[in-house]
């Protein structure tokens, strides 16, 4: 993943990525097994942080002190999601993932998190048929996130924590279970073969052997100026309220 870097230094980034491995989709419920990794983005600021949490435990976290970047660190998503169901992920269940966002700086910041959902291949290629929407992420309401979407597509969700975030403070979770729809055992392809001894069906699932793509991205950026400082690094137009609560402007 690669970011441009902004003129103005008032971005930072985090990045989580979980990634879960399909396998053997069959007529009866599919069993997953999942894999994880965890990026840090890299950009010059100055006194900013942001900490992208899971489950309110911390995942990455990149914070600007004394003019480098030595207090940042990166975890693993999903470690202990499929511990009730003895290592087995299965479609239609909720399983408790909470994603907020704490203020690990210098200075009071404003917050933005894009969620990243797809279907990967065998060798992690996005594959742009399989429809992402089949990996289910649910959002909490009323909790001070909005969802851009008019920026959001299948793919990609942009919410906004609406208030301002003080130095030590942290969000209310954005989404608070994750799942994989049980749909996935309706895409399935019927072929029929005439043998001597009759016809032969084959049942082939679209999604047998695919990887789930979850990835998290959490910024920071400044409350000076904020709706010019917003437009600069996030392209988007913000009308900022006298309590400093944030609405689009659309």
């Amino acid at each position: 993943m690669k970011m441009r870097k902004k003129h103005i230094p008032i971005l930072l980034l985090c990045a989580s990525v979980g990634l879960l491995l399909l396998s053997t989709v069959g007529s009866a419920r599919a069993a997953l097994t999942y894999y994880s990794e965890n990026y840090a983005m890299e950009v010059t600021v100055s006194s900013i942080g942001v900490t992208l949490e899971e489950n309110g435990e911390p995942v990455s976290y990149r914070n600007y002190i004394e003019d480098d970047w030595s207090d940042s660190g990166s975890g693993q998503l999903l470690q202990h999601m499929l511990e009730e169901t003895e290592g087995k992920l299965v479609p239609g269940r909720h399983y408790r993932e909470a994603l907020s966002v704490t203020n690990s700086g210098a200075i009071d910041s404003y917050v933005r998190v894009v969620l990243f959902r797809s279907w990967r291949d065998a060798d992690r290629r996005k594959d742009t048929e399989l429809s992402p929407e089949l990996i289910g992420i649910h959002l909490t309401q009323d909790s001070g996130w909005i969802l851009d979407e008019e920026a959001s597509t299948p793919e990609r969700l942009v919410l906004y924590y609406t208030k301002v975030l003080p130095v030590g403070g942290s969000t209310p979770a954005l989404c608070d279970s994750l799942s994989v729809s049980p749909e996935i055992f309706s895409a399935v392809t019927e072929t029929v073969t005439e043998t001597g001894e009759g016809k032969r069906i084959a049942m082939a699932y679209q999604y047998d052997g695919y990887w789930m793509s979850l990835e998290a991205e959490a910024d920071a950026v400044q409350t000076h100026n904020a709706a010019e400082a917003i437009k600069s690094a996030w392209g988007v137009d913000v009308d900022v309220s006298e309590d400093g609560s944030l609405s689009l402007a659309r």
